[in-house]
């Protein structure tokens, strides 16, 4: 028996993956031979990134309380996510030799900083159901990502599991949020919420923008 919304996500996820060599940083670390101060950088980032995301997320569940409460989940889900998430970035920063001084001091790089402003965008313009699909199809390629990263700091960087929790989290599957996100898809096409085409635009337009996030960090190791 066919489910549509599940077969709209593996279908999304598999015509927006990224390809393999879109990423010129995360393979380096994964050798090992990405220098530390990368990783502080991808701190640095992440402590700017995290925060927007939550607040977005924040209004996306709000917009969608009144008629999609399926989206309501998914987004009130992914806010409480980034949350612990923000509190497990600590651990990785301070690993990374970076202090409250430091991280008051950085100034974040505008190529870094495009997909949050982005999905900002989408919080305030999108259908929530749309980005539903966008960012679930998003978040499989930026799992992989972490599952990678955990990996390479403890078998090159010697960080211990508190400074991996950080990637630990979005490695990890989520049963959970995968069936809020295929109820609030099926939810979106039975009402007709949800423009397949235009998800799959905003989808790809959040790859890109997180291909920029890792070629921005990576430009920094040619300085």
């Amino acid at each position: 028996m066919t489910h549509p919304a599940r077969d709209l996500l593996k279908t999304t996820i598999a015509t927006l993956a990224p390809d393999p060599d879109a990423n010129p940083l995360v393979p380096l670390i994964a050798q090992g031979t990405a220098p530390r101060t990368i990783l502080a950088a991808l701190a640095l980032e992440q402590a700017t990134v995290i925060p927007a995301d939550r607040r977005a997320f924040e209004l996306l569940a709000v917009r969608s309380e009144a008629t999609d409460p399926e989206a309501q989940a998914f987004f009130t889900t992914l806010a409480a996510g980034e949350a612990l998430a923000g509190e497990r970035l600590t651990a990785f920063a301070r690993a990374c030799d970076v202090d409250e001084v430091g991280e008051a001091s950085y100034e974040p790089q505008p190529g870094c900083q495009a997909y949050p402003a982005y999905v900002a965008w989408l919080a305030l313009n999108a259908s929530p159901a749309d980005v539903v699909l966008a960012l679930t199809a998003n978040f499989s390629a930026w799992g992989g990502y972490c599952a990678t990263i955990a990996k390479a700091l403890r078998d090159h960087y010697g960080f211990t599991d508190e400074a991996c929790a950080f990637f630990d989290l979005f490695a990890e599957p989520s049963p959970e949020l995968d069936g809020l996100a295929t109820a609030a898809v099926q939810a979106g096409l039975e009402a007709e919420r949800l423009d397949e085409n235009r998800a799959r635009h905003y989808g790809r337009l959040l790859q890109t923008y997180e291909a920029n996030f890792w070629s921005t960090l990576g430009e920094q190791l040619v300085l």
